[in-house]
């Protein structure tokens, strides 16, 4: 299971240090591709079939299941780990989640988030984030 956050650095090549706690988990080979909240989401291979899956089961004629389908599909790329525990964001990737030098990795239970350090202050300072009415949400979910 994924948990914790990190700050990390991001170098000119796009590459960042993924932490070292992750890396077994994630294998050799994961998927990283556009998340929502304008961050990306990293997916070891098990867990993204397992979301792919689920998303082939969406009825094709439902115009926003072909919307979320896409947009989870088209960014999504195959990663690795270099020998040093970098992976290389492409440019698309980096640029939907505003990457550029600084970036947060946090564990989301069987994924990790990526976001730019901005874009996470960003979300955690938000005014209409009310953690206390999200429970009460969760409530209702059954959690």
């Amino acid at each position: 299971m994924f948990i914790g956050e990190y700050n990390h650095s991001i170098d000119t090549k796009g590459r960042l240090s993924v932490p070292s706690k992750f890396r077994e988990e994630l294998g050799e080979h994961f998927i990283v591709t556009k998340g929502l909240d304008n961050c990306l989401f990293v997916y070891p291979l098990e867990e993204w079939k397992i979301l792919e899956n689920k998303l082939k089961q969406l009825p094709m004629t439902n115009r926003d299941a072909r919307a979320f389908v896409r947009f989870f599909f088209a960014g999504a790329t195959e990663c690795e780990l270099d020998n040093q525990g970098r992976i290389r964001i492409p440019n698309n990737l980096r640029e939907h989640a505003f990457l550029e030098k600084e970036a947060i990795i946090i564990g989301v239970a069987t994924r990790l988030e990526i976001w730019s350090l901005d874009q996470w202050n960003q979300y955690n300072n938000d005014a209409n984030l009310s953690y206390d009415e999200i429970a009460v949400k969760m409530q209702e979910l059954g959690i």
